[in-house]
């Protein structure tokens, strides 16, 4: 894999994430998208949600993606920054816009939840190994994909194909599947899911999700059908998580959270995991942390969240098993010195 030119030698970061991310428009109030007399700006979009997440963590990150020449773009590269995260390899293009959407406020699991995209002919949508610093892209210990950028375009698609290739020297790969329905015209999400997976050192998959897109029934059939990945792990909602590598098959129950609003927590699930993972940490401490930032994203209203601090990442991560039963984690609690739920450990 070869450079394409950008500029300096990028310094080598703990982790990229590739991706595209919106500006995100949401209602001042509850009610329908037609009623709505304002909206509050954000940003959405997953890969960049990860990489704030560990930025925020006080890991070295990158982002890089391509954005309009305009004012959104300007709001997201801004955004991003500011959590600490190297904008510096985005790219904007003049001729498509930055890719938008407006959700309402009420829970998107809901029935009366909508949300409209403006993303087709986005920057992002024309990412490719050609427009694209590849050197910064694998300038990292981590790179972070998901599903939803191979659904993007044929370029896109072009481009997670060639980050995924099995090849010396490349970093560590970790793919969200991450699948988006309404975002797949084709019919194809199944096969080409599958195929980037398979190409990945590490998998994050939800059980129901495997079900739906491959129709796997399990964490063992989900292995069946993944066996390349050194680690893959299979979100389990509220009953916790389980990963799989080549030495066990390891389940983590996640802890009681008193939810805000259910968006966001995947990423933040990653993001935890990631972070672990970038420090060595023990299999059921990667998923303990996962878990305890899934929890910080539950107990927002949007879609990132301040990350617990290292430190009380860590104390919560080291209960013993009854303990981290006991534990319930709600609004502001992740961030408090310490939690009344916590027992002294061993």
């Amino acid at each position: 894999m070869t450079g394409t030119g950008f500029g300096n030698a990028p310094d080598v970061v703990d982790v990229v994430a590739l991706g595209e991310s919106m500006v995100a428009l949401r209602p001042t109030g509850p009610g329908r998208l037609a009623d709505a007399p304002s909206f509050d700006r954000g940003i959405g979009g997953a890969e960049s949600n990860v990489v704030c997440a560990l930025a925020a963590a006080g890991h070295p990150a990158r982002w890089v993606s391509r954005v309009g020449a305009d004012g959104f773009g300007d709001h997201l590269v801004e955004t991003v920054g500011s959590y600490g995260v190297d904008v510096s390899r985005v790219r904007r293009d003049p001729d498509r816009p930055t890719g938008v959407y407006f959700r309402t406020a009420a829970d998107r699991a809901g029935d009366d939840h909508e949300v409209a995209y403006y993303r087709a002919g986005s920057a992002a949508s024309a990412m490719s190994a050609d427009t694209v610093d590849l050197d910064a892209v694998t300038a990292c210990r981590v790179l972070h994909l998901t599903g939803i950028t191979a659904a993007l375009s044929a370029t896109c698609l072009g481009l997670l194909r060639e980050l995924t290739a099995r090849r010396p020297g490349r970093p560590l790969v970790s793919f969200d599947v991450n699948h988006r329905p309404r975002l797949w015209k084709d019919g194809n999400s199944p096969r080409v899911l599958l195929e980037l997976a398979r190409g990945a050192d590490l998998v994050f998959v939800g059980e129901d999700e495997a079900a739906d897109v491959w129709g796997l029934d399990g964490v063992d059939a989900v292995r069946r059908a993944l066996p390349g990945p050194e680690v893959l792990v299979v979100k389990q909602g509220a009953r916790g998580a389980t990963l799989l590598d080549r030495e066990r098959v390891l389940h983590v129950p996640a802890p009681r959270v008193d939810v805000v609003a259910a968006v966001g927590a995947g990423d933040a699930f990653a993001a935890g995991f990631l972070s672990a993972t970038l420090r060595g940490l023990p299999p059921r401490d990667r998923l303990r942390h996962g878990h305890l930032a899934a929890a910080a994203a539950l107990t927002v209203p949007g879609d990132l969240a301040t990350p617990p601090s290292r430190h009380h990442a860590d104390r919560l991560a080291a209960l013993d098993d009854n303990a981290w039963g006991r534990l319930r984690l709600g609004p502001g609690r992740t961030q408090a010195p310490a939690a009344p739920e916590e027992a002294p450990t061993p």
